[in-house]
């Protein structure tokens, strides 16, 4: 009788005993039946292996042209770089064409030479100017025999000279410049028979619109003598021009 009491007991501890053994089988043991401490934490996985590459997208649609951005703002000058070498000298050019002819330069010219005419009569009052009436040379024109004066055309320096001679009388006269005498010239008279020679010359630096002429400088000595065997002269000539400084030759 009290065998047949038992036999559910035992069967439900055999049921228990089945259920628990699969659930350690299968490794599913309840939380509650396990209380231990967490485990320590495993190292690191090795890294994958690099994937295959990818396949090529397709190709997009053209989009439309997009607006014109603004001006950017201009940066900032760069440093100087430094100086590159010299380089290699380049080969001659060709030969250029020869040019046209220039025009020949021609030097400016100014030179004049008079005379006393035979029975010519001299001017007596002081600040006369002694016409020298006679041409014998005065290509350019620059001396005037109505007037017995030189006017400088071209600029530069300048000599003149007078010869002249003095007969029965003595002679004292100016070489005059725009009206300021510049040399004075004087010979008296002694009583000689036959004529006698007074000379003299300077040079002078002249500018266009310049006068030099001959000038009485005392009435009373007045012996410019003129004949057929001796003359009286007054001659004057360019030495060297300034033509570069002048607006007369630009």
């Amino acid at each position: 009788m009290t065998s047949l009491r038992l036999l559910p007991l035992l069967h439900s501890l055999l049921v228990l005993q089945v259920h628990l053994s699969n659930q350690l089988e299968d490794n599913k043991i309840p939380p509650s039946l396990c209380t231990g401490h967490p485990g320590i934490p495993g190292s690191p996985g090795a890294h994958g292996s690099a994937g295959q590459p990818g396949r090529d997208g397709r190709d997009g649609r053209d989009a439309a042209p997009g607006e014109k951005g603004q001006k950017g703002d201009r940066g900032d000058s760069g440093e100087t770089g430094v100086r590159g070498l010299i380089g290699d000298r380049g080969d001659p050019g060709a030969k250029g064409e020869r040019g046209e002819p220039g025009e020949c330069a021609v030097a400016p010219k100014s030179a004049f030479t008079a005379k006393l005419s035979q029975g010519l009569t001299l001017p007596l009052n002081v600040g006369d100017a002694v016409r020298f009436d006679t041409i014998m040379l005065n290509e350019q024109g620059d001396y005037n025999k109505e007037t017995g004066r030189f006017t400088c055309k071209v600029p530069g320096v300048y000599y003149f000279a007078v010869h002249a001679t003095v007969y029965r009388a003595s002679l004292q006269f100016d070489l005059m410049k725009n009206g300021h005498v510049v040399a004075s010239y004087f010979q008296f008279y002694g009583n000689w028979p036959k004529p006698a020679s007074l000379s003299g010359g300077s040079l002078l630096h002249l500018v266009p619109g310049d006068q030099v002429w001959v000038q009485m400088a005392l009435s009373e000595y007045n012996g410019f003598y003129s004949s057929t065997k001796t003359d009286s002269t007054f001659s004057g000539f360019l030495v060297y021009s300034d033509w570069k400084n002048s607006a007369v030759f630009a």
